[in-house]
C-alpha cells in the first residue's frame, strides 16, 4: 500500500465489514487486510475505524473489536434534492425516507435511482441516515445553463438548486459556444474523487436572455421537447387527407345538425365543439363532439409512442409546444369550420331546468357552421344579438344551472385568474393581465364537465358487487383534516369562520367566503394556500370521485389533441362499445396513469416557471421603483410579496430587514421582531422598493420600505 488515499481506504475497510457482517474485528486484523504496514498507515486505520464508529457503520465492543453495524441495511429509492431543504432518498416502494449528508452523495444527483446504506439515525433531524454507495440510474442525462467561458476551460452554471455543481467542459467540447451562451449539456465522465462532472456541449440555445434561448432551456430543463423527431414527422406526413366514404357511412351523420366552435381567439387547434337542436318548448339535443384523435393516431405508432412520451401539450407564455404535430393538431384533428371532421361524441337529451333525460355515446361526422372566440359569445350573451342567438342563450342558460347545481352539491369555486402578457415583436412583456372566467368561458366548461362526468358513469357505474372494466379516471382525493384546520384557522385571521365537519360543508363556507372577496387584492393569496390544503388530481384506473367537482365519476374525455389519457379513454371507450371486448389490462393502464400525471407535474412546472420569467423580465426596467404589496406568504428566510398592481410576486429576505432581528412564528403564520415587537402577518399591505431581477436565476427581490395601514378592507367577514 504505497500511496494512501483516506477515502478510498474507508471505503475498502467498509466493505469488508460488508462482506462479513456477523464477524468481529481489531485494528490489526483490519491493517492486515488492507495491508498498511507503517506507523503512518496504521494510525490511519485506526483513525477510520473510529469514524465509522461515531458514525453508526460499526460498532465496537470492549474488547477493541469491530462489528457491522446490525441497523445498517441496503435499500434502493429516488435522490431528492429539493423538497425538504436537504437531500433524501424516498425508499422504493415505500413511504419512508432517508436523509442523507452532502459528502455521501457520492455523484448522485436530484431525481436518479439509487442504492442507499441506512447507517444511523440523524440526532439532529430525527431520520435514518444513509450513504449512496450506487447510482443504478441517471434521470436526468442533458443539463441546462449559461456557459462561462475563460481561456483554457469553460463551465456550464445551472443556477437551479437540484443540480449544486457547474459541469467543467474542456475548451475542444464547447462545439462553438460562447461566454455567456444557454447551452444543453450532457455529463460525458465524474472522476470518483473529483468534485465537478465533466460534459460536452449538445446544443447551443442561443444568447442568454433571448426569448427563444430563454424558453427552450425552461423546456430542456424540465426535460419537455420542443421539436418532433423526423421519423415522426415522416410518419405523420404519410396519413391521407380525405376521409373515406365508408368511415362516414359507419357514423352518426351531425353535418346537417347546427354545430359551433367556441376557443380564445388567437387558439389554432379546436379539439371540441357543441351541436343544438330544439326539439320543443322544453326538450333540447345537445351534442359535444370531440376530435377523433385515435382514428388518425393508431396504437403503437411512432406517433402514438411520442405523444405518450410526451403525455400532454405544455403552454409557455409565448409558444406552445404541442403533443401531436402541427399536421394532426391544427389540421386532421382540428374541427376547423365548414369542412368534414370524424368526431367522438356524446349527445343529450335535457329538458330547460337542464335536466339529462338520456345520452348517448357515438362517433359522428361533423361539419361545424361557425368558428365563434370567446368574446364574440361573451357579446350574444350580454346583448341577445349576433349569429345563432337562440342556440348561444339557450345553451348559456343550461350551462349555468348546470353550473349552480354544481356548486350546490359541493363544488369549490376556485377563480383566481390566469396571468397574461402582451409581448412586443422580439417576445418582451409590455403588460400583465389577467383571464378571467366569464359566461361564454363557463358555457364551454360546464358542457365539457358533463361529457367527461357521463363517460365516467358509462363505464365505472355498474350495479353493486360487479366490478367495473379497467378504464382512465381523472380523480381528486378528499382534503388531509389537519390541512383543512390548519386552513381554517388561517382564515379566522380575516374574520371568516370555514367549515371542516364535511366536504360539503367546507366547500360552500369557501365558495361563501371567495364570493365575499372576489375582487379583493387578499383573495388570490387565500386561493393559493386553499389549494396546497386540497389534494392533487391526478390521473388513476381506481375511482375514488373528484372533490374539488363534486362528482362522483369523472374522466378526462374531452382534449384528445393535447392530452394523452384523453386519447386512453376514446380507446377504452371504442373497445368496450363498440369491440365488445374484455377489460383492459389493469397494469398497462395504472402505468400509463402515473406517466400522465408526472408529465402533467412537469408540465405545469415549466409553464409557472415561463410565467415567473416573463414577470421578472417585465420588472427588469423598474429597479428602484417601489410597489404597494400584500404579505403572501412567510418563513424563516423571507417574507413573499404580491404587488397589488400586478399581483407579480418576489421577495423580501429578512437579512436586509435592518431595523430588528425577526423569528418567524409558523404557528401564528407571523414574522416577529426580538426587540421591537413590530409584526409581519400574512394579508399585511407593504410598501416595497424593487430590489433585484435576476433574470438567470428567475429571482425578484424586494426591499422594505415600510409597513402600511392595513385599508385592505378584509375583515369582519363572518356572516
Amino acid at each position: 500500500m504505497s500511496k494512501l488515499n483516506k477515502s478510498k481506504l474507508k471505503k475498502e475497510i467498509l466493505a469488508i465489514f460488508k462482506k462479513e457482517p456477523k464477524k468481529y474485528f481489531n485494528y490489526k486484523q483490519i491493517a492486515k487486510l488492507v495491508r498498511a504496514n507503517t506507523r503512518t498507515q496504521k494510525r490511519l486505520v485506526i483513525q477510520i475505524l473510529d469514524e465509522l464508529h461515531k458514525q453508526g457503520y460499526i460498532l465496537e465492543s470492549k474488547q477493541g473489536r469491530y462489528q457491522l453495524h446490525p441497523q445498517s441495511k441496503k435499500v434502493i429509492g429516488t435522490l431528492d434534492m429539493s423538497e425538504k431543504g436537504f437531500p433524501v432518498v424516498h425508499i422504493q416502494d415505500s413511504n419512508d425516507f432517508v436523509y442523507i449528508p452532502l459528502n455521501k452523495l457520492s455523484h448522485a444527483l436530484h431525481g436518479d435511482k439509487v442504492e442507499v446504506v441506512i447507517t444511523a439515525r440523524s440526532r439532529k433531524r430525527d431520520v435514518p441516515q444513509g450513504e449512496i454507495t450506487k447510482v443504478i440510474e441517471r434521470s436526468k442525462k442533458l443539463f441546462v445553463g449559461t456557459i462561462i467561458k475563460s481561456k483554457n476551460y469553460a463551465f456550464l452554471t445551472t443556477n437551479y438548486k437540484s443540480m449544486p455543481y457547474d459541469i467543467f467542459i474542456p475548451i475542444k467540447n464547447l462545439k462553438g459556444a460562447k461566454d455567456g451562451d444557454k447551452a444543453l449539456v450532457s455529463i460525458t465522465e465524474w472522476p470518483e474523487y473529483a468534485k465537478n462532472p465533466e460534459g460536452e456541449v449538445v446544443e447551443i440555445l442561443g444568447p442568454s436572455g433571448s426569448a427563444d434561448a430563454e424558453m427552450h432551456a425552461i423546456l430542456a430543463e424540465f426535460d419537455l421537447p420542443y421539436s418532433f423527431p423526423p421519423d415522426v414527422e415522416q410518419e405523420t406526413k404519410q396519413i391521407p387527407t380525405a376521409i373515406p366514404a365508408d368511415e362516414i357511412k359507419k357514423r352518426l351523420d351531425y353535418r346537417q345538425v347546427l354545430t359551433f366552435t367556441i376557443d380564445p381567439a388567437d387558439a389554432k387547434d379546436f379539439d371540441d365543439a357543441l351541436s343544438f337542436k330544439k326539439i320543443s318548448e322544453d326538450l333540447y339535443e345537445i351534442g359535444v363532439h370531440i376530435a377523433d384523435v385515435t382514428y388518425y393516431v393508431k396504437e403503437g405508432t411512432l406517433l402514438d409512442k411520442e405523444a405518450y412520451k410526451r403525455a400532454t401539450s405544455v403552454y409557455l407564455v409565448d409558444r406552445v409546444v404541442p403533443m401531436l404535430p402541427e399536421r394532426l393538431s391544427n389540421e386532421l384533428c382540428s374541427l376547423n369550420p365548414h369542412t368534414d371532421k370524424l368526431t367522438f361524441s356524446v349527445i343529450f337529451r335535457m329538458n330547460s331546468d337542464a335536466r339529462v333525460l338520456s345520452y348517448r355515446i357515438e362517433k359522428t361526422v361533423i361539419n361545424s357552421d361557425r368558428r365563434f372566440n370567446y368574446d364574440e359569445v361573451q357579446k350574444i350573451i350580454e346583448t341577445g344579438q349576433g349569429d345563432h342567438a337562440e342556440a348561444v342563450l339557450t345553451l348559456n342558460n343550461l350551462a349555468q344551472k348546470l353550473r349552480a347545481k354544481r356548486f350546490e352539491n359541493g363544488a369549490i369555486a376556485f377563480e383566481s385568474g390566469e396571468m397574461k402578457f402582451h409581448l412586443d415583436p422580439l417576445g418582451k412583456p409590455t403588460q400583465v393581465f389577467f383571464k378571467k372566467m366569464k359566461q361564454s368561458n363557463q358555457l364551454v366548461e360546464e358542457f365539457m364537465l358533463l361529457a367527461n362526468k357521463k363517460v365516467a358513469e358509462k363505464i365505472g357505474k355498474v350495479p353493486q358487487g360487479k366490478k367495473p372494466k379497467t378504464f382512465v379516471y381523472r380523480v381528486h382525493d378528499l382534503p388531509d383534516q389537519e390541512k383543512l384546520e390548519n386552513f381554517s384557522r388561517f382564515v379566522k385571521k380575516f374574520g371568516f369562520d370555514i367549515a371542516v365537519k364535511s366536504p360539503k360543508a367546507f366547500a360552500h363556507s369557501l365558495n361563501s367566503l371567495f364570493g365575499k372577496i372576489k375582487n379583493n387584492p387578499v383573495a388570490l393569496i387565500i386561493a393559493n394556500i386553499g389549494i396546497r390544503a386540497m389534494a392533487k388530481a391526478e390521473y388513476s384506473i381506481n375511482n375514488i370521485g373528484h372533490f374539488g367537482l363534486a362528482f362522483k365519476y369523472y374522466t378526462h374525455f374531452t382534449s384528445p389533441i393535447r392530452r394523452y389519457p384523453d386519447m386512453m379513454v376514446h380507446r377504452l371507450l371504442y373497445r368496450y362499445l363498440y369491440e365488445k371486448k374484455d377489460s383492459a389490462d389493469e397494469s398497462k393502464y395504472a402505468k400509463r396513469c402515473k406517466h400522465s400525471t408526472e408529465m402533467e407535474i412537469m408540465a405545469q412546472r415549466a409553464e409557472w416557471a415561463s410565467i415567473k420569467y416573463k414577470a421578472i423580465e417585465y420588472m427588469k426596467d423598474k429597479v428602484g421603483q417601489e410597489f404597494e404589496g400584500i404579505i403572501a406568504g412567510l418563513s424563516e428566510w423571507g417574507i413573499f410579496v404580491q404587488l397589488i398592481e400586478n399581483s407579480i410576486e418576489g421577495t423580501v429576505l429578512i437579512r436586509d430587514i435592518e431595523d430588528d432581528f425577526y423569528v418567524y412564528d409558523e404557528e401564528n403564520y407571523a414574522l416577529i421582531g426580538e426587540y421591537t415587537g413590530n409584526k409581519f402577518e400574512i394579508g399585511d399591505k407593504i410598501l416595497v422598493r424593487v430590489a433585484r431581477a435576476d433574470l438567470i436565476k428567475r429571482q425578484l427581490d424586494f426591499a422594505l420600505v415600510k409597513k402600511l395601514a392595513n385599508n385592505i378592507e378584509i375583515l369582519n367577514l363572518k356572516d
